[in-house]
């Protein structure tokens, strides 16, 4: 039988930061992640359908650089995408290794209803927040993005 001991220079998990932030992150990742899978949608796809939104149309590697996502994650996302008939992959009739991604006009329709389910989830953890306190914390978060360097953007 194994003994615990307790040593003092070893700190407990929840004495870190980073274990609260994953501890909320974890929870809003995974409702928001529930309310998307309700309209068929995944974390990942919502990323890509928000970004082409505002866009008329873009080639999968200016996307994968703009989301810091592999080409080939790209490419399954689009695969998908189109799948559900939520995007389109045009191919250059001049060089068919040239794509463009569009939204189709259901995929454009969609992404207003997926924003107002972000917005929701936002309010459901962070509703209760004074105005300060929240930019107080996204300052926080946003600086140390900035600090590290961080650019892919979270999708699971």
């Amino acid at each position: 039988m194994g003994c615990l001991l307790a040593e003092s220079n070893i700190s407990p998990l929840d004495a870190h930061l980073g274990y609260w932030l994953r501890f909320v992150s974890n929870h809003v990742s995974h409702a928001f992640a529930a309310k998307l899978a309700g309209r068929g949608v995944t974390v990942a796809e919502w990323v890509v359908l928000r970004d082409l939104h505002d866009r008329d149309g873009v080639a999968p590697s200016l996307l994968a650089d703009r989301l810091g996502m592999t080409r080939g994650a790209i490419s399954k996302l689009a695969d998908r995408l189109a799948a559900k008939g939520l995007l389109t992959q045009t191919a250059d009739p001049d060089d068919r290794r040239y794509q463009t991604l569009a939204l189709t006009p259901e995929g454009r329709a969609l992404v207003p209803d997926l924003s107002t389910l972000a917005d929701r989830n936002d309010a459901d953890f962070f509703g209760h927040l004074d105005p300060a306190e929240r930019a107080r914390i996204e300052d926080a978060l946003k600086g140390i993005v900035r600090r590290m360097g961080l650019r892919s953007i979270p999708v699971d």
